[in-house]
């Protein structure tokens, strides 16, 4: 049988290639123990536009969309989202950014505040809904680029009607964009907002000198406000019910902290005490909020007042790119062609923004609670897995931005609701009792904002539960195949246990695993006499004993810290601390073996019951059938059964 050995070359290269950890690119993410990527640092404003090209991009639909949901009451109700924009959300996000300013964003917060399976089975939830925000994002931006695309005069009429593919496309090379390298984003990203705010600032401002000079326009305009909703309460009161489907124009603040560490800070900053990233950070949020609340008043005016109603419905010229129309209406065939190509660049690009999101959510929080496989560390396979849910995501919504909006939205205000409970709780942790009332204030407007969401538009619950369920099936799994791999980072001993290991000399070294209770001198004389029977070695030998205590069992990569003590002066003793006493054990196993240059033996009790169950509890808890595991994970750790150190049990 002759073998291809070309074919596995190929398979190979390839799979060298998909691993490839991805040090070009600048949004890499390691997990919490690993060394972290060194970023390319940049002027606050510059990198407000790696994020701006997510919050900016909105303007191209969020107008359409108001308009659709309050009609004549547009102007008003996008108001009422600048206020929450303004005194809400921005607030809440300068908070995030003093709390975690190496880009962990608002759900590291969270991760503090809580531990054990509950905290992360909570944490997994967050990233379900933050996995709905940022696929959505990627693939309702992509939608409204290819609307632009569709509506445009010169696009061949020949090639119109096929929005999923094209869409489809511009998903693909959004993928192919991060599979080759993404070091460049921030420069691409400068480009593509200025000239698209400079566009937008000329449409607008041509929009409202045709509103000043034609007030027969805006008497339409307030007839129809008053002929609806004539009453101002009722007009604050509509405003308020509409506000969750504006939600999506709060777009952008958390990927604004995940980009924190490409900022450029003060000289002395240290990496516990950045402040001037921190001031970077938050004139990055403040003046990015400013912007875009000024662009989401000022054309919501516009094209509420200058487009006809049932253009904004679905199928009209107006749906899902209201300035556009305005565009193409007052300045020509040539310009609207020029800003259509602005808006699907900057739509096109918003997806980046939204992959950088996920790129830096997963392989930070997944692999740090072993709910991940090895393989989610490297960037190119994440994106293949995003890449693909987000065609599944387009070809089920038919590429429609209008059927994507409820998801959007859910992903986005769970994510605000998240970071403004988060602030409220640190608030109250620090006995900032201002702050915690404002904060909870705050966290309370948001909450009744999502669930009116939820109600109204059940579907972006609906598509988040399937992350969530997606994301916590993949993540038990995951912990199941890895439950043998050593999950210790790295192993450091103090001075007394150095001493003792190496008191060892060319002796053969003898641990005793032991369960503390009393620790009183007549428990360590026991324990030594009982394995010494159960074993049969001379009592005179040499020993040490191992105990370690268990801190969160949930927690999967660890970093040891050995401790040495001689207990009632006579009892050696090596102390630790580990979320999983198998995988401790086999570290310092093979701590000592590299140190003393050959194996010890480690002497176990076997663990009483019934031994599925004690698999269980070794995943669940940390302990369990402390020996057999062991002995797995140094037969997986070191193939070599001659430089294997030898695990014992009775």
């Amino acid at each position: 049988m002759k073998v291809d050995r070309r074919a596995g070359r190929r398979t190979g290269r390839l799979r060298a290639w998909l691993l490839d950890g991805g040090s070009e690119q600048t949004v890499q993410r390691h997990g919490p123990h690993g060394r972290p990527p060194e970023h390319r640092h940049h002027r606050w404003w510059k990198v407000m536009c790696l994020t701006g090209v997510d919050y900016f991009s909105t303007l191209g639909y969020q107008p359409g969309i108001a308009a659709l949901a309050a009609g004549a009451l547009s102007p008003v109700a996008t108001l009422v989202l600048v206020l929450v924009t303004l005194l809400g959300a921005l607030p809440v996000y300068r908070r995030v950014a003093v709390e975690s300013p190496h880009g962990e964003g608002s759900i590291a917060m969270l991760v503090r505040l809580l531990s054990y399976w509950p905290g992360k089975l909570f944490v997994l939830v967050l990233l379900g809904f933050a996995a709905t925000d940022f696929i959505i994002t990627i693939t309702l931006s992509a939608a409204d680029a290819t609307a632009h695309i569709d509506e445009n005069p010169f696009w061949p009429s020949g090639l119109k009607g096929h929005e999923v593919l094209v869409t489809l496309l511009l998903v693909a090379l959004l993928g192919a964009v991060f599979l080759k390298g993404f070091g460049e984003a921030i420069g691409i990203a400068i480009v593509l907002v200025a000239v698209y705010l400079t566009l937008n600032a000329v449409v607008i401002a041509v929009g409202l000198w045709r509103v000043v000079t034609h007030p027969s326009a805006v008497a339409d305009w307030t007839t129809a406000l008053t002929t609806s909703h004539g009453d101002p309460l009722l007009v604050i009161g509509f405003s308020l019910l509409v506000f969750p489907k504006l939600a999506l124009g709060l777009s952008g603040f958390e990927t604004g902290v995940a980009v924190m560490p490409h900022i450029r800070g003060d000289r002395q900053d240290s990496e516990d005490r950045p402040l001037g990233r921190i001031r970077g950070a938050r004139r990055l949020l403040t003046t990015a909020a400013v912007i875009m609340s000024v662009f989401l008043v000022t054309s919501s005016v516009t094209t509420t007042v200058l487009i006809p109603p049932e253009a904004f419905e679905p199928g009209g010229p107006a749906n899902g790119r209201a300035l556009a129309y305005l565009a193409h209406e007052y300045l020509g065939e040539v310009f609207g062609t020029v800003y259509d190509l602005s808006t699907i660049g900057i739509l096109w690009f918003a997806g980046a923004s939204a992959m950088a999101g996920l790129l830096n959510l997963v392989p930070r929080y997944l692999p740090r609670y072993g709910m991940a496989p090895t393989w989610a560390r490297a960037v190119r396979p994440l994106v293949l897995v995003f890449t693909a849910v987000a065609f599944l995501i387009t070809v089920a919504f038919g590429a429609s931005v209008d059927a994507q909006g409820g998801a959007y939205a859910t992903g986005v205000l769970v994510l605000i609701t998240s970071a403004a409970t988060a602030v409220t709780l640190a608030a109250r942790r620090r006995r900032q009792r201002g702050r915690t009332v404002a904060f909870g204030i705050i966290a309370t407007a948001f909450l009744y904002t999502t669930a009116a969401n939820v109600v109204e538009r059940p579907d972006g619950v609906k598509i988040a539960a399937c992350f969530i369920g997606g994301i916590i099936v993949v993540s038990l799994l995951s912990r199941l195949m890895r439950a043998f791999e050593l999950r210790v980072d790295r192993v450091e001993l103090d001075d007394e246990a150095t001493r003792l290991i190496d008191e060892c000399g060319g002796r053969r070294i003898r641990l005793i695993a032991h369960e503390p209770a009393t620790r009183d001198r007549a428990e360590y004389r026991d324990k030594l006499a009982q394995t010494i029977a159960d074993n049969d070695f001379p009592a005179d030998s040499a020993v040490i004993f191992v105990e370690v205590t268990v801190t969160d069992p949930s927690d999967f990569e660890t970093e040891l810290l050995i401790r040495g003590s001689v207990q009632h002066d006579r009892y050696p003793v090596l102390s630790l601390t580990s979320s999983s006493v198998p995988s401790a054990v086999a570290a310092l196993l093979l701590e000592i073996r590299d140190r003393a240059g050959r194996c010890p033996h480690i002497y176990f009790e076997w663990t009483e019951g019934n031994p599925a169950g004690n698999f269980l509890r070794y995943l669940a808890f940390g302990q369990g059938e402390i020996a057999p595991i062991t002995r797995e994970i140094l037969r997986r750790q070191e193939p070599d059964p001659g430089r294997r150190p030898h695990v014992h049990a009775s």
